[in-house]
């Protein structure tokens, strides 16, 4: 018996088939809005890459593009960044999850949503959508990248993750069918990933297109690609591709510095640690710190916090305006310290609870949210 067409709950006419030359720009861009995690972003596209020699097409859709009911599922990796450095994905560890996840409810999903837009992150779950054939929706669960599952917009605003499915590169396939909160259900995986070595793939519960459009922070992909093709252009035209970047996305340049000391080691499955920094410049004479859970969390100007999550603290390279992730931070470095405004689905008190100073271990800080760039135009 010959099976009937998958029917699309698309039009094909709406994809958006991503080229090399946006690869490049993706590559840059997801760099600046990891916050320096969500793995190392160049990783992800040599994967990607291969994945269109071999004939693959990465496609991504808007939100608004694809039918309410259709099945969508989240997916993103989880561990330390600094393993993926060390050790490379076997490269289909998605795709397994994904195939596991449609024998598990007996459904098929229609499209593959990022779990965070930051690093390796927001490239991985394009590979995955186009091994199985499917779109990526041009969103995310964070607008940046953090360190933990329950930190995702999905979540906060009631998505429950299980059952779920994680998926290694060895092979191994572990579903988690039920956690009694979302903060369960990060335990327990962290604990599996750590067992597994540091690093894998795992996808949550599918959610329906409606739930995405509305509590998925929007358009990261085209947002991403902008933001790195800002910095190719700018350096072309050998202009300030920091500056760049902070008018596109209402940011400042709140330091420029010499890191003079950094610990980092990993710890629960996470890399912690923190960073000292020696201005010049414009900041000559101060210093500076950075708090670190994978991502950048907290800022500090001569001892006084200045910026905290879910605002973005990004690191660039002071020449050439490159992001800087935190497995690859080294002593001596020169870095501009750049602050940008989160979306405003980061900054509910609903949110805040899950993604704010607070859930980070900091509760003495009250986050101060940075002008938003609607606020900063009006």
């Amino acid at each position: 018996m010959v099976a009937e067409p998958r029917k699309l709950k698309y039009d094909e006419a709406n994809l958006r088939t991503l080229t090399v030359g946006d690869l490049d720009a993706l590559e840059i861009g997801a760099g600046i809005l990891g916050t320096g995690g969500g793995g190392n972003p160049y990783q992800g596209k040599l994967l990607a890459l291969e994945a269109i020699k071999a004939g693959y097409e990465l496609k991504i859709l808007g939100t608004d593009q694809i039918e309410p009911d259709a099945l969508c599922m989240s997916i993103g990796g989880i561990g330390a960044p600094v393993v993926g450095t060390e050790r490379l994905r076997e490269g289909r560890e998605g795709l397994r999850c994904l195939r596991a996840m449609e024998d598990l409810i007996r459904q098929p999903i229609d499209a593959i949503v990022c779990e965070e837009i930051g690093g390796a992150n927001a490239i991985n779950p394009l590979v995955t959508a186009a091994l199985g054939g499917l779109p990526i929706l041009d969103c995310d669960g964070m607008g940046r990248a953090f360190p933990e599952m329950q930190m995702t917009t999905f979540s906060i605003y009631g998505h429950s993750s299980t059952p779920s499915v994680m998926c290694d590169l060895h092979g191994n396939a572990v579903i988690f069918s039920h956690a009694v909160s979302e903060v369960w259900h990060e335990r327990m995986a962290r604990a599996c990933v750590v067992a597994q070595g540091g690093g894998a793939m795992l996808a949550t519960a599918p959610m329906q297109a409606h739930f995405v459009h509305r509590y998925g922070i929007p358009k990261s992909y085209t947002k991403a690609i902008a933001l790195g093709q800002a910095v190719i252009d700018a350096r072309k035209a050998q202009e300030d591709p920091i500056a760049a970047v902070c008018a596109l996305e209402g940011g400042r340049r709140v330091f420029n510095g010499k890191i003079t000391d950094l610990k980092r080691h990993l710890r629960g499955g996470f890399a912690v640690g923190e960073m000292e920094l020696a201005g010049f410049d414009d900041c000559t004479g101060q210093t500076a710190g950075v708090a670190i859970q994978n991502e950048f969390l907290i800022f500090r100007r001569n001892g006084k916090v200045e910026v905290t999550v879910p605002d973005l603290i990004v690191l660039l390279d002071v020449d050439t305006g490159y992001p800087i992730t935190t497995e690859m931070l080294r002593y001596g470095q020169r870095v501009a310290v750049l602050a940008i405004p989160c979306h405003d689905l980061l900054r509910s008190a609903q949110a805040l609870e899950v993604v704010g100073p607070k859930a980070f271990g900091y509760p003495e800080l009250t986050f101060s949210p940075l002008p938003s760039i609607a606020s900063q135009a009006a």
